[in-house]
């Protein structure tokens, strides 16, 4: 692996018989496939070039949350009402860095997205599920998957559910079934599909991207086009990059990803002046919900302090884990709340039958963490949270003992995450330079490009598979454009 930039071929080195095409799609995961599918579909000719043997990359492995709303046809049957400003509202709330003009597209389009991803052939099941989980445990078509109903966001905009999952039972894979469905439009459409075939270089002319050099085994060669695609996935399979970027994903975690993650595609995009932004910003999550009666617990530090709302989403809570000192926490719940996840990624420590005995234990200062509990009992018993605010769904004293303690710190649960980095583009996907200029032909999508998922703290389940393809949509009809 390598941080290098891979070198730009001029296309006056080019052959003159060389191959051409419209447009280039690099990477065949739920952004790329869509990319591609949209420009052919535009009456582009398409290729599409993957390194795998297969379609679906990460993509694939993921459970299948797309995150829509403003009042989808599975809102509107489970009788949750939303709308696009409201949707709106709460990510330009969430974000780190909105950017109003791709925010207010990816809300307004969001139903018609909706619909064009079950036109693939499925249908999100027209069911609700109620508890606070990390993805609906079997096939429920709809739940809350991001911080909505979090302080401060749920003064900001009125809370929906929407994270849609597809009607495939479990936390892993679901997401398969769509890029099915998706290859076989894809190939309807008339993309050429070039598998075990990665790009390795970009051709540049006059200041655009014209074309791509690729690989495939030991064969060589070159493709010319009139935009590029680059959907090739992150880079947390790169120790180097991640070392550079984001190194609290290289110590005491499980990197989810694919083997080709490994920031080619970014690195591409840079080796023409592409910015990369967000590069140090990891997802990194441990969930310790389901079951979600432990979110009445409360979430403390070394020193026995608060820091987060237990109520947060996962990856949210998790953020905020490793800014504490030592990044060691623990989820402290009493006796009459207490139920151990049957795949418990925060370890259960101990039960102890004093909170003086339990406070000893865990090594936090004496008299800390009495006075937190105390303190967080005695407002529980009339239902608030004036510290963080937690919702009064979640609000309950934790004051029967014996007491329990779940261990949250870092190389104790067992934290995965992945990286959100990606190039900086217009909404159209256009990739740009620092200075906001498009580099002509160069198009970025799905995990190579910087759109709505910034950081883990205001991520929500779905993000990615619902901007990837919607931003990928865009992308290939822009690309597709050119050639007309």
């Amino acid at each position: 692996m390598t941080t290098a930039l891979p070198d730009v071929v001029p296309a006056s080195t080019l052959p003159a018989d060389a191959e051409t095409t419209d447009v280039i799609v690099i990477g065949f995961g739920i952004a790329g496939g869509c990319a591609a599918l949209e420009a052919a579909r535009a009456g582009a000719k398409v290729v599409l070039l993957e390194r795998s043997a297969t379609y679906g990359g990460t993509s694939a492995m993921s459970g299948g949350h797309f995150y829509l709303g403003g009042g989808t046809a599975v809102q509107q049957a489970t009788g949750h009402e939303d709308s696009a400003e409201e949707m709106y509202k709460f990510l330009m709330a969430v974000s780190k860095e909105p950017e109003a003009d791709k925010i207010r597209a990816f809300c307004d389009d969001s139903v018609e997205h909706f619909d064009w991803i079950e036109a693939l052939g499925f249908e999100f099941e027209r069911s609700y599920f109620p508890g606070k989980a990390v993805i609906q445990p079997n096939t429920e078509g709809l739940m809350f998957t991001g911080n909505e109903k979090v302080h401060p966001f749920r003064d900001l905009a009125v809370p929906a559910p929407r994270g849609h999952k597809v009607p495939v039972p479990g936390d892993t894979g679901g997401t398969q079934m769509v890029m099915d469905l998706l290859n076989e439009q894809v190939l309807k459409a008339g993309v050429e599909v070039r598998y075990e075939t990665g790009a390795t270089n970009l051709v540049t002319e006059d200041g655009a991207v014209v074309g791509v050099s690729w690989k495939k085994f030991s064969e060589t060669g070159t493709l010319r086009a009139k935009a590029v695609v680059v959907a090739a996935g992150g880079f947390v399979m790169n120790p180097e990059m991640v070392a550079a970027n984001t190194p609290a994903l290289g110590e005491k975690l499980f990197v989810l990803g694919n083997t080709y993650d490994d920031g080619l595609g970014l690195r591409l995009g840079a080796s023409v002046g592409a910015q990369l932004k967000f590069m140090d910003e990891p997802f990194i999550t441990a969930p310790f919900y389901p079951p979600s009666q432990l979110v009445t617990g409360i979430v403390v530090n070394k020193n026995g302090d608060r820091f987060v709302a237990e109520d947060s989403y996962h990856s949210r809570t998790s953020g905020f884990v490793m800014d504490q000192p030592d990044q060691a926490a623990y989820l402290i719940v009493d006796s009459a709340h207490i139920e151990h996840p049957s795949m418990p990624l925060c370890p259960f420590i101990d039960g102890w039958e004093t909170v003086e005995e339990m406070e000893a234990a865990l090594g936090i200062p004496e008299g800390r963490l009495v006075a937190t509990l105390a303190s967080y009992n005695k407002h529980a018993h009339e239902g608030e949270d004036p510290e963080f605010h937690k919702l009064s769904d979640w609000i309950a004293p934790q004051d029967q003992g014996p007491w329990g303690a779940y261990d949250l710190t870092l190389g104790k649960a067992l934290y995965a995450g992945f990286t959100l980095g990606g190039m900086r583009c217009s909404v159209d996907g256009q990739a740009q330079r620092e200075d906001g200029s498009v580099i002509p032909g160069l198009y970025a999508a799905g995990a190579c490009a910087a759109n709505i998922a910034q950081d883990g703290k205001s991520y929500a389940s779905g993000t990615q598979l619902a901007e990837g393809s919607y931003f990928g949509r865009r992308a290939g009809r822009h690309a597709a454009a050119l050639t007309a």
